[in-house]
């Protein structure tokens, strides 16, 4: 069989890719100045690219799957198969003026706007009404107005960075996360589509590993009932019978955030000897 082409983007989304792959099994390291690692698998052939490319090139057939912000799909309008929304890296493409401009004076006169958006961008300030021109940026596009743009059309974290550079945001546009994504030739062909669905499995079991964690502890034959009544669990409880059959060992997974107030109660319930660990996968 053919090796699985990915596309691993470089930039700020890499790191996030790069751990999950590790996590999953399958880590791989990149030389500096060059752009394809090597992985630890030899039926996957990883090449770096920017994530704005990557949904046209797996349109165009040259790669099978990769990673990209749903905004960088959308404003390339390419024609891919959404696996997954990993949901890394959440950002709004957001449109922003300078604070002193004046919502009225915008609907006023034909705007310059700058953005890396330009598809986005258009089909936005046509349908809010707006005169303008596109003045295509390359980075930094925050540093035009008020000088050379009037508003811009923007990725944004927390609107932080667009505050320090006196500007305000005047509308969310879309907001988008990092997808796993794959080319519609690739999902009709049957190995492909084997490969990439075991690559989301394990991703998904990586994902929802991290959100939670396992609980052991022992319960009294006295206390079992009770206890086990009020365990938050995936499914049922793993439960086994203490040497001596002076009780029961039990674990559960639960979500990290219920842990807290749950050893609290665990311990009114007569739990004894808890024990917390973090978990690498979970396969339902």
């Amino acid at each position: 069989m053919d090796k699985l082409r990915i596309l691993i983007p470089k930039g700020r989304i890499f790191d996030n890719i790069s751990r999950l792959f590790t996590e999953a099994g399958f880590p791989f390291c990149l030389a500096d100045r060059t752009y394809r690692p090597v992985i630890a698998a030899d039926w996957m052939d990883a090449k770096i690219m920017k994530p704005q490319h990557v949904g046209e090139l797996l349109e165009l057939g040259s790669h099978d799957a990769g990673f990209t912000g749903i905004d960088w799909i959308q404003e390339s309008g390419a024609e891919v198969e959404e696996i997954m929304d990993l949901g890394f890296d959440r950002v709004r493409i957001v449109a922003a003026v300078p604070v002193e401009l004046d919502d009225t004076f915008l609907k006023m006169k034909k705007l310059m706007v700058a953005t890396e958006y330009v598809g986005l961008a258009k089909a936005w300030l046509e349908q809010s009404g707006y005169g303008y021109r596109i003045l295509r940026t390359y980075g930094a596009t925050e540093v035009f107005p008020p000088d050379d743009a009037d508003m811009i059309i923007d990725n944004t974290a927390s609107g932080q960075t667009l505050r320090d550079n006196g500007l305000r945001i005047i509308a969310t546009i879309l907001e988008s996360s990092t997808r796993f994504v794959a080319s519609k030739a690739a999902m009709a062909n049957l190995e492909k589509r084997r490969r990439i669905e075991e690559l989301a499995m394990l991703f998904k079991a990586v994902l929802d590993g991290r959100d939670k964690v396992m609980l052991e502890m022992n319960v009294p034959k006295a206390r079992f009932a009770e206890l086990v009544a009020g365990l938050p669990s995936m499914r049922s409880p793993t439960v086994a019978p203490l040497y001596g059959e002076e009780g029961y060992a039990v674990k559960i997974a639960v979500q990290k955030g219920e842990v807290s107030g749950l050893i609290t109660r665990l311990k009114k319930l007569g739990a004894e000897d808890i024990v917390e660990y973090d978990l690498r996968k979970v396969v339902p």
